[in-house]
């Protein structure tokens, strides 16, 4: 699977790609020790975090035998914690890309930002994109045709402008060819004490498939007062912003490691940057609270990988 991965970030999507290709694999090879034999005969290396790469100028970045051919991540922060623990070619700001330098490519991954659309619902389809960050994807869909997406975003977004937003996505997603599902996901049911609602879209090139990705069911939720609300990037300023949690009777905020467990990542994964340069933690929340919830990502992309 070879993919192309929009508004980055910290590599939320790639580990919870990584993870679902991991899951699928130790599944396929129970008691047959076929995964080390695979990672060696592969020449897969470890970094000091535990995940397995392969870099490959030519083709992109390897994560196991998923291959991202590239990614777009303006954030310098972020993109050193990318850099740090994935490698690859960042093609930087998404409205720049020329879509067909690109390699090809099966899946495009991504979460974007929710602008205003300043036209939406004038069903002027493509058109109607225009200016915002979703215009960028979907040129990009148009130029590639990949045969399948995965977008992440704001529950809001399904009812930004009385719903014409997305009614409007949906209607240059179809134009350009592809059956759209799409559920709101909170990361609370995927094995995290985060109250994190999101809807995930997942498009297919060509019609329906014979099997759908949703709906999917998460795991049992946590106990209530356990539940942390959702992270933002605004997280690091004052005690107007930040959240707070409650820890034997002394209320105080969260720590970076504490956010990077609610969004599924290992311990410390924003701590150090290319180089072993430290990150400073205002930058540490911000990155946290833009990142996609990993778990959420793996259950989603264990489903896709069902019907591709």
């Amino acid at each position: 699977m070879r993919y192309f991965s929009m508004f980055s970030g910290i590599g939320g999507f790639e580990l919870g790609i990584q993870r679902a290709i991991d899951k699928n694999r130790k599944q396929e090879s129970i008691g047959q020790g076929a995964v080390g034999e695979h990672i060696q005969r592969q020449g897969a290396v470890s970094n000091n975090n535990g995940s397995r790469l392969q870099p490959n100028k030519k083709q992109g970045h390897r994560i196991l035998d998923g291959v991202c051919i590239g990614y777009s991540e303006i954030d310098k922060y972020a993109d050193q914690i990318y850099q740090k623990h994935f490698g690859g070619h960042n093609h930087g700001d998404a409205t720049k890309i020329n879509a067909g330098e690109l390699p090809d490519f099966d899946l495009l991954v991504g979460g974007f930002p929710c602008q205003a659309f300043s036209v939406a619902g004038k069903r002027a389809g493509f058109n109607d994109t225009r200016g915002t960050l979703f215009f960028d994807i979907a040129r990009i869909l148009k130029e590639k045709q990949p045969r399948n997406l995965v977008l992440e975003n704001v529950k809001g977004l399904l009812s930004h402008d009385g719903g014409r937003t997305f009614t409007t996505i949906l209607g240059v997603l179809a134009d350009l060819g592809y059956f759209v599902e799409w559920q709101v996901l909170n990361s609370k049911d995927f094995g995290v004490p985060q109250n994190r609602e999101r809807v995930f879209i997942v498009g297919h090139l060509g019609g329906q498939p014979r099997r759908k990705v949703f709906l999917i069911k998460g795991g049992s939720s946590q106990v209530k007062s356990a539940i942390h609300p959702a992270l933002d990037a605004n997280y690091y300023k004052g005690p107007s912003n930040q959240r707070r949690m409650i820890n034997q009777l002394r209320i105080r905020r969260l720590t970076p490691l504490e956010c990077e467990r609610l969004q599924g990542f290992p311990d410390n994964w924003t701590a150090l940057g290319v180089g072993d340069e430290p990150i400073s933690d205002t930058q540490r929340y911000k990155m946290c609270g833009n990142a996609v919830t990993t778990n959420v990502v793996t259950a989603v992309m264990t489903n896709l990988r069902r019907v591709m």
